[in-house]
């Protein structure tokens, strides 16, 4: 990945990328995504589903080689194959599920790593910008845990919405499902799959040019 895609600014397609964070191949979290893109389906066409536990990928190390080369270029590895759909697409979805009161550790090196996308004036600390900022990008962010109240999922969901605000996201809708703990159990909760249906319903809604727009 080149410096000059990291930076581009071409057309975005109107899809959404939607990440789940769970290690768990069939859990809630899976299942939830797969309800919130189904809702973006019903208005945008352009969906991609990415289980973060299929790419094999490291936490940031810090090297701040991306200050330089406005790439990841310090680590070769499975995000190298996530940051064009994160750069094409101006939707994003996350989901994880709420381990020890955080985002799972796959949430949070997947967060990490798109630190590749600030740029930063010296000296540091100094003003900063995120080169996908004023694209209109919005997000999604929902998180499942076992607790049966949502003051067991501690800083969770604040955990996703401060870093995609800042990168430049407009987060419209941040999801809290608690009591959920066994496997796929969250398919049996029709009316949280419906709620969810329609945070993704809404995400591809406010992606779509405004009525009357001649673009």
């Amino acid at each position: 990945m080149t410096g000059d895609a990291f930076g581009a600014r071409g057309e975005l397609r109107p899809g959404v990328l939607g990440i789940a964070g769970s290690p768990r191949r069939g859990g809630n979290s899976d299942h939830l995504l797969d309800a919130i893109l189904g809702g973006v389906r019903t208005v945008v066409g352009e969906v991609e589903a990415v289980r973060l536990r299929d790419y094999r990928f490291e936490s940031c190390t810090g090297c701040e080689r991306c200050r330089v080369d406005r790439a990841c270029t310090g680590l070769r590895d499975g995000m190298t194959l996530l940051y064009p759909s994160i750069v094409a697409s101006r939707g994003l979805v996350l989901v994880t599920p709420v381990h020890n009161y955080n985002v799972s550790a796959l949430a949070k090196a997947f967060i990490d790593r798109c630190y590749c996308f600030y740029d930063f004036e010296d000296p540091r600390p100094g003003p900063w910008s995120s080169r996908l900022a004023g694209q209109e990008r919005k997000a999604v962010v929902a998180a499942v845990a076992e607790q049966p109240g949502e003051e067991g999922m501690g800083v969770t969901l604040e955990a996703m919405r401060l870093p995609l605000e800042a990168l430049g996201y407009e987060v419209i809708d941040a999801l809290a499902v608690p009591g959920m703990f066994d496997r796929g159990v969250v398919r049996r909760h029709p009316e949280v799959i419906d709620r969810v249906r329609e945070a993704g319903r809404l995400l591809g809604t406010s992606l779509l040019p405004a009525t009357g727009d001649p673009r």
